[in-house]
């Protein structure tokens, strides 16, 4: 359970949320992804309210403007990784080539171009979150929310991903939310909170 939470976050900011196990900081992350809807008070995105809206629409909202990264990387298995890339592409009217393209382009970007026709089996774990991450991006969001991103890595593949992150903000101006209980993952963030016993606290990382 929440407890008076209140925080913003500006268009291309990385931002750290740190706290235990139990802590209430992935039901945040549900809460300002539209996965949960609060029980008191309202989430805004770009001046708009969208805690009210129903489940299409909250579908389509997060379709055309979030990026989600899971620490357990929820491929197809059936897929290869530019299947699993392109496949939240498939609702959005566009042509089968275009839609390979824009995969092929994301997972380039993630240092897999040379991966295209693996199935997730077939990838270290590393890889299979770089996918995860390719998939987040193909849609183009302005924001990324990733929920313990690199909790199932060692720790090269950890840094791997952080740097992705990093550079994604950096260069392209994505926002990133990343919930975390480990401090090396806080600290590549430029602002940080702490989840404790439901309540943020500024600083985290």
């Amino acid at each position: 359970m929440l407890r008076g939470v209140s925080l913003s976050f500006e268009a291309g900011s990385f931002t750290s949320i740190m706290g235990r196990s139990g802590s209430g900081k992935t039901t945040l992350l549900h809460l300002l992804s539209a996965l949960e809807a609060p029980t008191s008070g309202s989430i805004h995105f770009e001046g708009e309210e969208i805690s009210g809206r129903d489940e299409d629409s909250l579908a389509l909202w997060r379709r055309n403007h979030i990026g989600l990264v899971f620490q357990a990387f929820h491929l197809i298995p059936t897929l290869s990784a530019l299947e699993n890339v392109a496949f939240p592409l498939y609702p959005v009217k566009m042509a089968a080539e275009e839609r390979r393209e824009r995969a092929r382009v994301r997972l380039e970007q993630v240092g897999l171009g040379h991966r295209l026709d693996h199935r997730p089996s077939r990838l270290s774990g590393g890889e299979q979150q770089r996918v995860a991450i390719a998939r987040a991006l193909v849609n183009r969001p302005t924001l990324i929310l990733a929920d313990e991103p690199t909790g199932n890595l060692d720790k090269k593949s950890g840094e791997e991903i952080l740097a992705i992150f990093k550079r994604l903000n950096e260069e392209e101006g994505v926002a990133i939310i990343v919930i975390t209980h480990d401090s090396t993952v806080a600290s590549v963030a430029r602002q940080g909170y702490s989840m404790v016993d439901g309540r943020l606290e500024e600083g985290g990382s």
